[in-house]
């Protein structure tokens, strides 16, 4: 067994600088990591950061474009902890070598991003995520951290009292890819969850291979609430042919959108009179894909983002890697001509329930990142507050975990305090209720209920060695690969950017028949070593517990808010929905409920508006 302080999961962003902030607080800290870190899909973030650094711009404008960014559905201490803390985090990276781009005077450069009031963008080209991802690998290096890199991590040691609130996180298990060993890690002082999106749940995503919901799913299993998880992004500007995004810094620095009768629709067909292709994001798509379904569409499926007029030199000083991926992945040459691009998955604004210091309701068990719900985005995430949140909040829980005191937060979890239970019928029985899931341990709920943490470690490394035994004995069965091509595919029909009743309620039907078809899942390939196959049949397991969790919010919120549309349902109801969504698992007979917003700031309460742009 592997032990430290304080082990972190994830070695992106939020990984990286939650490490970074326990070893100062004097932890021994480990990263357990799937991916080596400068791999990870923080490095495919292009556009920005957001921060206020300059005269004319201050942490309260920045928090208020965040909550009416997050339509109103974001909580305030998080906002405004976010917008605080993004200047001294975007000084300390670049103290430590963060390569921004500059201008002439010196300055950082900051440029407009979508929802802005203000240009409080910084960032690097057009590779911002990878030049911070390797910015922190630096120090991580620098300061001697452990970094077990290639070991996937297969679920939490999570003692098995009856609520879990009354739970503790001692380790993880996780699995060596190398060598095939499944050994224990255990955590004296905390487990940080920083796993990155689950965007492998949809078929046409900017998500990596690798963003496969693996934190949220071990956190749901072990008992934490899945907050807001029907809030999901779909970035405006992705390529056709493979998903990969097109960073709106190109919008950011004057990029244009027009369709197949030349319109350049966000103005001419008034989805945004004022902001135009610098309106929000879900304002963008669904304008984009309103445009292609009218009939005005480049092939029925696109329409086009145009930086020409933009001159070769401001183009190739600030957007040259758009340049080697539109030429790349679609032979256009960006300088001569414009770009095909269609909305495409992107982001989860939902997650593992934590309050602002990173905490769950279970003692021990943290997350940072877009695998975590504070609630900073709400129901819509702005473009360029992604990777501030990293950072600040990929800080703080690394503080908190080992022990630093960052005061008391305000931000409730767990299913106690002031809750509501969610009534609505359902199509399907959702979670493992009915199931023979047999002795495989593919459910990985908790542990056991002991003092001893090097027992609960044990305990479930051992389930974890059964499950995948009893995987790897069977020679027949269905492969991983056809059920997570189910699953993209009802998830990419019913639950994309327009969504209807009818349609959610098949997709809660699918993943019913998709979660009986993994009860009869095998591993094809016999090594021990590097064996994909297996790691693959574990990730979908995890996928399809995500997606119910998207699917459950999406149905029982009937009404209009951010990137939620509903066919029947046209209007946002701020009388009846300004609530978080809450899933727990419920030992697999998960439970819905709700608790409210927090609209109350330091300096002020923010009034819901009509959100324009």
């Amino acid at each position: 067994m592997y032990e430290h302080d304080v082990i972190v999961v994830g070695g992106g962003g939020a990984g990286l600088r939650a490490a970074i902030a326990a070893q100062e607080e004097g932890a021994d800290v480990a990263i357990v990591t799937k991916l080596h870190p400068v791999r990870s899909h923080t490095g495919a973030a292009e556009g920005g950061i957001n921060a206020a650094l300059r005269d004319g711009d201050d942490w309260e404008l920045h928090a208020y474009d965040t909550m009416k960014g997050s339509d109103y559905l974001g909580d305030a201490p998080a906002i405004e902890t976010l917008a605080q803390d993004a200047p001294e985090e975007v000084f300390q990276i670049e103290h430590w070598g963060m390569p921004f781009s500059r201008e002439e005077d010196g300055r950082v450069s900051q440029r407009p991003f979508g929802g802005l009031s203000f240009p409080r963008t910084t960032y690097a080209g057009a590779e911002t995520g990878h030049h911070l991802l390797h910015t922190m690998y630096e120090q991580v290096v620098k300061r001697g951290i452990q970094v077990y890199d290639e070991w996937y991590v297969m679920d939490l040691a999570v003692t098995d009292e009856e609520t879990p609130e009354e739970r503790s996180c001692h380790g993880i298990v996780a699995y060596d890819v190398q060598s095939g060993e499944i050994a224990g890690f255990k955590a004296n002082d905390g487990v940080i969850l920083a796993t990155g999106g689950p965007g492998q749940a949809f078929d046409h995503t900017t998500n990596a291979v690798a963003c496969t919901g693996d934190g949220y799913a071990m956190a749901y299993r072990a008992g934490v609430p899945m907050e807001d998880m029907e809030f999901v992004q779909f970035h405006p500007t992705t390529l056709p042919s493979t998903g990969v995004l097109i960073s709106e810094g190109v919008r950011g620095e004057g990029g244009i959108l027009y369709n197949a009768d030349g319109e350049r629709f966000m103005f001419e067909h008034g989805y945004a009179n004022n902001d135009g292709e610098l309106a929000s994001r879900d304002v963008v798509s669904r304008a984009e894909l309103t445009e292609v379904n009218e009939g005005r569409g480049f092939e029925d499926e696109y329409v086009m983002l145009d930086m020409r007029h933009l001159g070769e030199e401001r183009i190739v000083d600030r957007l040259e890697n758009i340049l080697h991926l539109a030429e790349d992945f679609e032979g256009v040459d960006g300088l001569k001509e414009p770009m095909p691009v269609k909305p495409g998955q992107h982001y989860e604004m939902g997650g593992i329930e934590t309050d602002e210091n990173g905490l769950t309701c279970i003692d021990g068990l943290y997350a940072a990142g877009e695998t975590a719900c504070v609630s900073v985005h709400g129901a819509n995430r702005l473009g360029g507050n992604a990777l501030p949140e990293l950072i600040v909040f990929g800080a703080r829980a690394g503080t908190h975990a080992a022990g630093g005191d960052l005061g008391e937060a305000q931000i409730e979890t767990g299913e106690r305090g002031d809750i509501e239970y969610d009534e609505t019928e359902l199509p399907y029985q959702p979670g493992e209720v009915g199931m023979d899931t047999g002795s495989s341990g593919v459910a990985a709920d908790g542990g056991a209920v002991t003092a001893d943490a090097d027992a609960v470690v044990e305990r479930e490394v051992e389930a974890q060695r059964e499950r995948v035994s009893t995987l790897m004995e069977k020679d027949e069965g269905v492969q991983h690969s056809q059920i997570r091509e189910d699953l993209q595919k009802t998830m990419t029909k019913n639950v994309n950017v327009f969504r209807e009743e009818e349609g959610l309620k098949q997709a809660l039907r699918d993943i019913r028949e998709i979660r009986e078809a993994y009860q009869d899942v095998y591993v094809d390939d016999p090594s021990r070593t590097f064996n994909t196959d297996l790691q693959m049949t574990i990730e979908t397991r995890n996928l399809i517990d995500v997606a119910e969790t998207i699917t459950l919010g999406a149905l029982v919120r009937t009404e209009f808010r951010g990137a939620h549309w509903r066919a029947e349902h046209q209007e946002r109801k701020d009388d009846e929905w300004l609530k978080h969504t809450l899933v727990g698992w419920n030992d697999g007979d998960p439970t819905i409920f709700y608790r409210p917003t927090i609209l109350e700031g330091e300096n002020k309460t923010y009034e819901p508006k009509e959100r324009s742009y």
